[in-house]
């Protein structure tokens, strides 16, 4: 039974008057005025709870706003872009010069069915961030999938500034080998200057290390121009975390668009969306300014000029083959080195230093030394 019909019943019923329904259960006489004056007037409707909802609301936003609000919600969802209520906000206050609370916007999205309640997730305050403080201080790379016409995908190499997450670079192609990624290197350094360090994962077309293969092609071009290369711990993406996240924007985005048939089509989409996100898209995590603006405002970190510390060393074993010749992989390419047959089968070591090897039997013989030409397969003798 609820409160109000307890305090209706002792009045109407009992005959108690309402001064004294008021003191027995510890109420304002007033509102037992009010609630019977209530009942008289709806009969059992006034045992029901009331809304307490005021008649008039001047602060309300107008149906015109509300309805802009929704409009600008519908667009950038159908355009696969970011519709959160900061983002809508930016663009009203980009449009009319005026800024609406995005709690304001939250809520009109709420009552238009345009938000579904989630339960509490974990609080922001609690995750640990890290960003560089200059730009190109730190480039971010890695390489998605995309999905084309006919069921055919393409790798998407993506690289980003982690201090103003200005999209840097965004390559397709059918498969990334180190010779594209050298070259989308270049490219993307030749608009906006070297960086000081390159982070990106253990990817074979980024790093020869973990497979004994020296150094690929990108490694070798960043130590020749003093670009610290890093490498994120093996299995554990959240170290490249922020270019980890743009792979799943940039999805969204295309996810909107016409699927594309050819890998060039697919590049002709990745260069709009390098526009529209560096010039245009408010970022969350830059307090919703643009990456550009971000990029803009602060010096560019430099890098360090290579030091003799940092040239490449490195050993290698192998078996001469029955045509008297030894293999050696440089800046992702594969060299043939002729030793003669007269040592065929004999087990042998390759010390290398940047261009220079020396090809040295087990028993401490010196085979052969020479100066490697990178622009020809075969090193052939005298």
């Amino acid at each position: 039974m609820s409160l109000a019909r307890l305090v209706i019943t002792a009045v109407n019923l009992e005959r108690r008057s309402k001064s004294a329904v008021a003191r027995d259960y510890g109420l304002s006489r007033r509102w037992v005025q009010k609630l019977c004056a209530r009942y008289a007037e709806e009969g059992d409707a006034a045992f029901e709870p009331h809304s307490r909802r005021p008649h008039h609301q001047p602060r309300r936003s107008p149906a015109s706003l509300e309805d802009e609000i929704v409009e600008m919600r519908k667009y950038l969802a159908e355009e696969g872009l970011d519709a959160g209520p900061s983002t809508i906000a930016y663009h009203l206050a980009e449009r009319h010069g005026s800024a609406v609370s995005p709690s304001t916007i939250w809520r009109v999205l709420s009552r238009r069915g345009f938000i579904t309640p989630e339960p509490h997730k974990r609080p922001r305050s609690s995750i640990v961030r890290f960003a560089a403080e200059q730009p190109n201080e730190r480039w971010q790379a890695d390489i998605t999938h995309v999905r084309l016409g006919e069921g055919f995908e393409a790798e998407v190499l993506n690289q980003l500034d982690d201090h103003s997450r200005l999209l840097v670079g965004s390559d397709a192609k059918g498969i990334f080998n180190a010779i594209d990624v050298l070259n989308s290197f270049v490219r993307a350094a030749a608009r906006y200057g070297d960086p000081a360090s390159y982070l990106s994962d253990n990817g074979a077309v980024f790093t020869g290390v973990y497979r004994g293969h020296g150094w690929v092609a990108l490694e070798r071009e960043l130590v020749a121009r003093g670009v610290r290369l890093c490498h994120s711990r093996p299995y554990h993406p959240q170290t490249c975390g922020k270019v980890e996240r743009f792979h799943q924007t940039l999805k969204q985005w295309l996810e909107r668009q016409p699927r594309a048939r050819t890998v060039r089509e697919l590049q002709s989409q990745l260069d709009v969306f390098r526009d529209y996100y560096n010039e245009f898209r408010p970022h969350r995590a830059l307090g919703r300014a643009t990456p550009a603006a971000v990029y803009a405002a602060r010096p560019k970190a430099l890098p360090c000029p290579p030091s003799s510390t940092e040239l490449h060393w490195r050993t290698r074993r192998d078996v001469i083959d029955k045509a008297g010749r030894v293999t050696l992989r440089h800046a992702s390419r594969l060299h043939h080195i002729g030793v003669g047959r007269a040592h065929a089968g004999t087990r042998v070591v390759l010390l290398v230093q940047e261009l220079s090897v020396r090809v040295v039997a087990e028993d401490g013989e010196l085979l052969r030394a020479l100066v490697l030409d990178p622009t020809r397969d075969y090193q052939a003798l005298g």
